[in-house]
C-alpha cells in the first residue's frame, strides 16, 4: 500500500509563481505543500523553487531560517525542480551578481540576460529526451558555463535554458504556465525514485 500514496512535493512559497505549479502538479496525482517558514519543513518526496524575484527570495529564505536546511536536502539529493528564479537560487556562480544562493549546481547564470526588447517571450525547441517544448520565457536567465558533470538539455539561439545535475533540474522559462504537463510528469517520476529509497 505504501506504493500507493501520492508523493508529496514542498514548494517554496515566499513570493513568486507558485501557484501554477501548485495546479498541474495536483492534477497529475501529488499532494503539495507550501513553504513559507520552518514550521512547513516536513518529510517531502520533492522540492520545486519556482520563479519570481530571486534576490526577494534569497532574502526571506535566510530571514525565515529555510536555507540551511533546504540546501540540506538538496544536497542530499531530493529531487528538485527549478524555474527561472529558481534556476539563479541553485547557481553555484552568477555572471551579474556576487551574491549566489545555494549554490548546489555546478553553472554561472546570468540573470534578467535577455534585457528589455526580449524580456519576456515563447519559443519552441527541443527538450532531449522529450522532444519539442512550448517555452515561456519571463524576464529569463540563461546558463553561461556549465560544469562537464552538468546535463545540458536545451539550448535556445545557441544559450542553454535547461540543465539537469544528479537529481536537480533547472530550466530558465515557466513549463507551469502552458499545458504540456511532460516535464512535471518527470519530476513526479523522480520523486516516486526517490520515495521508495
Amino acid at each position: 500500500m505504501e506504493e500507493m500514496k501520492k508523493p508529496v512535493i514542498g514548494i517554496l512559497s515566499l513570493q513568486g509563481a507558485f501557484l501554477e505549479h501548485e495546479t498541474m502538479l495536483r492534477s497529475l496525482g501529488a499532494e503539495m505543500v507550501e513553504i513559507r517558514n520552518r514550521n512547513n519543513l516536513a518529510s517531502f518526496d520533492g522540492l520545486i523553487l519556482p520563479g519570481g524575484e530571486s534576490t526577494t527570495m534569497r532574502k526571506l529564505l535566510k530571514e525565515e531560517d529555510l536555507y540551511n536546511p533546504l540546501k540540506e536536502q538538496i544536497e542530499k539529493g531530493l529531487p528538485t525542480l527549478a524555474t527561472c528564479a529558481g534556476m539563479i537560487l541553485l547557481a553555484r556562480k552568477l555572471s551579474n551578481d556576487e551574491n549566489p544562493c545555494f549554490g548546489t549546481l555546478p553553472v554561472t547564470v546570468k540573470r534578467n540576460a535577455y534585457g528589455r526588447q526580449l524580456g519576456s517571450f515563447i519559443t519552441r525547441a527541443e527538450i532531449r529526451g522529450l522532444g519539442p517544448f512550448r517555452m515561456n520565457f519571463i524576464r529569463a536567465p540563461y546558463v553561461t558555463e556549465a560544469d562537464p558533470s552538468v546535463d545540458i538539455l536545451s539550448k535556445v539561439d545557441g544559450r542553454i535554458v535547461a540543465v539537469r545535475y544528479k537529481n536537480q533540474t533547472a530550466l530558465a522559462f515557466h513549463p507551469e504556465l502552458g499545458t504540456d504537463t511532460r516535464i512535471h510528469e518527470k519530476f513526479l517520476e523522480q520523486c516516486r525514485k526517490w520515495k521508495k529509497k
